[in-house]
């Protein structure tokens, strides 16, 4: 098991990023947003501890995961189970947030957040690559619980592998994640796997936000 905690600045965030997650893909939002978006940074700066953690298996656990994800992972020699999370304190400033009743800056830092938890994914596969690089071996992309197939209740199944080890992360009876702004899922890993551009083409889940993202453009 592999456990890291980071700060703000490890996770390379520009405002580019928020922006997009924003839904200002080619455009800018007005000045009144950019500065409360960075009062909003500046504040969380000081403060967050975002985590991940990982472990990895030799089988591939007993998911039931769908032909998509199985293709992407078909060669693996090993599988990186993960969970990473924008950290507890970020979940306890959205709430206080959404109890002062501010609805611009609610929806600024659920941009952030959701920025974060993918940032501190990318952190997690870079320290993930570093450690299987003396096995020259390489990655897949990751994949989550409720997307290519992969039915979200499959957490259930996922989370008790850590053995209480998840970094503060809980589920909800329904199979959320507490922080929400979390991300969780598998990586293959081995010689013959590759980390590819994510195709959307092969999956319907019309809600992902790498679905989102590409068509956007």
């Amino acid at each position: 098991m592999t456990e890291k905690t980071l700060i703000y600045d490890d996770l390379n965030i520009t405002s580019a990023d928020i922006y997009e997650q924003m839904g200002y893909h080619d455009t800018q939002p007005d000045e009144d947003t950019q500065r409360e978006t960075a009062a909003i940074v500046s504040e969380v700066r000081a403060w967050l501890r975002p985590r991940f953690c990982y472990l990895v298996v030799r089988e591939l656990p007993a998911f039931d995961m769908g032909k998509i994800i199985l293709r992407q992972l078909r060669g693996a020699e090993a599988y990186a189970l993960f969970v990473c999370t924008s950290g507890v304190e970020f979940e306890a400033y959205q709430q206080r947030l959404k109890q002062e009743g501010d609805m611009v800056r609610v929806f600024i830092a659920d941009a952030l957040g959701s920025v974060i938890a993918e940032k501190t994914a990318d952190q997690m596969e870079r320290h993930l690559q570093d450690s299987i690089d003396k096995l020259h071996w390489q990655h897949t992309n990751r994949f989550s619980p409720g997307y290519c197939g992969w039915h979200v209740s499959q957490q259930q199944l996922l989370f008790p592998l850590f053995s209480g080890h998840t970094c503060g992360v809980t589920l909800t009876d329904s199979s959320l994640m507490v922080p929400i702004k979390s991300v969780s899922g598998i990586i293959g890993l081995g010689e013959k796997v590759r980390r590819l551009d994510y195709t959307c083409g092969l999956c319907d889940f019309k809600q992902c936000y790498k679905r989102k993202l590409k068509f956007a453009k």
